[in-house]
């Protein structure tokens, strides 16, 4: 007989909780000191958001002597509660400083920080001071990575079961374990991810780009979250070197972190014997040849070196689901337009920051459609699905087909959902792929050179709620709305 399954104790809720609040506290400390250079309406806020914020993390953590294993079930439903308070904790400054009076809006700007998407309300973004700039970037690089991977890192969750919650956080159909200890492992991967973005920011100020803008610009490309503090996003700076140094971080930010922290430890090969990444770099090739020759032969573009350089920059943002824009890529073929709608679905490497189906996925996918073909002609043979030298485990592959089949399921609906609430369809299409994937910008008024201001209210709920899916991976979140879920 079916039995209603407990909750998570809630001191496994309060232990977890605790920790994300924390690290809030402290995340709004840079944006509190650069606010004392401004408006002092703004210190008021990120100081009175440290003590509130900091006063609660410690109260969770009294409330809660000691965290209980968790389960896999306890994971998910932590997560998913943990990035939502992320969001509605995270949108206060916007409101109580006056810059996004609208709950509404305020809450779709900060879920789309967090989940790294990159999609914003802002019709003037720099009209704001500087130091909610430097907030709004923060969610971003916070994001990227994961703040429950950070919390995991820091402090000694529950030993092994805080495994549960990476797993239920880091995107990829497979979290795979650097070292024994899950703490580790998470501390291995948010120090390469912090020493990418410090080298990053070094090499825009190299190139002259001021330091505030070389934080925020480091902090949206390593996170592939796209956030910019300028109306013209990376249009903004007319330089070929610093775009082409940001093409190379945000190629980086999409191949898995876990390839580049066994690189840094010795093993550079990893790369290029990752069957993965291989398809990931042939991807952003095979795409970024294919618009050059398209944009020159229909639009008779001069074949130089910026409309290269535009042309991949483009194609590296898109597929690695940052977002950052250099050039209005609605002006450019459909048939490119077509190419790029579908680099945010497919998005980067698993392990990676970025969003989107994930490049292994579409392989196992077409590996798998390929097996059965060959099924057809030979009956008798033995085929197996490989990536590489490697064979894909039987039991993987249902999940993987199950997944992608949800993916489109979701998108499809998403965007009859939209054009209900009032999008024209390529707007609908747009901003379902610029959210589900976690991209940014999408197609015709939510496009390259617009943004999601016009949207209405429940579409803003709706897109807010699409964010979360494709940043959690879809499992995470959906598994609440089951029933198997709450009942043993």
């Amino acid at each position: 007989m079916k039995t209603i399954s407990r909750l998570p104790a809630l001191s496994n809720v309060f232990y977890m909780l605790s920790g994300i609040v924390g690290i809030l506290a402290l995340a709004m400390l840079p944006p509190l000191i650069l606010s004392l250079f401004e408006d002092g309406s703004m210190a008021i806020v990120f100081g009175g958001m440290i003590a509130i914020l900091g006063g609660t993390a410690f109260l969770l953590r009294m409330l809660n002597f000691r965290p209980s294993e968790l389960t896999i079930r306890d994971g998910f439903f932590i997560t998913a509660l943990s990035w939502i308070a992320l969001a509605v904790l995270g949108s206060i400054p916007f409101v109580l400083g006056g810059h996004i009076p609208s709950w509404t809006d305020a809450f779709f700007e900060t879920m789309s920080g967090f989940t790294t998407t990159g999609a914003s309300i802002l019709r003037d973004i720099e009209n704001l001071p500087d130091s909610l700039l430097l907030w709004r970037s923060t969610t971003h690089w916070l994001g990227g990575m994961g703040v429950i991977a950070l919390a995991v890192a820091i402090f000694p969750l529950m030993g092994a079961s805080g495994y549960q919650l990476f797993r239920a956080e880091v995107p990829g159909p497979s979290t795979e374990k650097l070292t024994p200890r899950i703490r580790t492992t998470a501390g291995y991967l948010w120090l390469v991810y912090s020493g990418l973005t410090l080298f990053q920011i070094l090499l825009l100020i190299a190139g002259g780009m001021p330091i505030l803008d070389s934080v925020i610009t480091a902090f949206g490309t390593m996170a592939t979250g796209g956030f910019s503090n300028r109306n013209a996003s990376i249009a903004a700076y007319d330089s070929a070197y610093l775009q082409y140094v940001i093409i190379f971080f945000m190629f980086l930010a999409g191949v898995s972190f876990t390839l580049h922290v066994k690189a840094l430890s010795g093993r550079p090969i990893q790369y290029f014997r990752d069957a993965e990444f291989r398809f990931f770099a042939l991807l952003v090739l095979g795409c970024t040849l294919f618009i050059i020759a398209n944009r020159a032969l229909t639009l008779n573009t001069p074949l130089d070196e910026g409309m290269v350089r535009s042309s991949l920059f483009t194609v590296v943002s898109i597929i690695t689901t940052t977002g950052f824009i250099t050039e209005n890529y609605e002006l450019w073929p459909l048939s490119s337009q077509m190419i790029l709608l579908l680099l945010m679905l497919v998005g980067g490497s698993t392990g990676s920051t970025s969003g989107g189906i994930k490049c292994v996925r579409i392989q196992i996918s077409l590996k798998y459609i390929m097996t059965e073909l060959r099924k057809l002609v030979h009956q008798s043979s033995i085929h197996l699905v490989r990536l590489g030298r490697q064979a894909v485990p039987e039991s993987a592959i249902p999940n993987v087909i199950a997944f992608v089949l949800l993916f489109i399921g979701i998108f499809a609906s998403g965007v009859i959902i939209m054009t209900a609430l009032g999008l024209k369809l390529d707007a609908a299409i747009g901003s379902v792929a610029a959210t589900l994937g976690n991209v940014g910008p999408g197609l015709g008024s939510v496009g390259p050179v617009s943004n999601f201001a016009d949207v209405s209210e429940p579409g803003k709920w709706v897109l807010s709620f699409l964010m979360l899916l494709g940043r959690l991976e879809l499992w995470t979140v959906l598994l609440l709305f089951t029933r198997r879920f709450w009942v043993s």
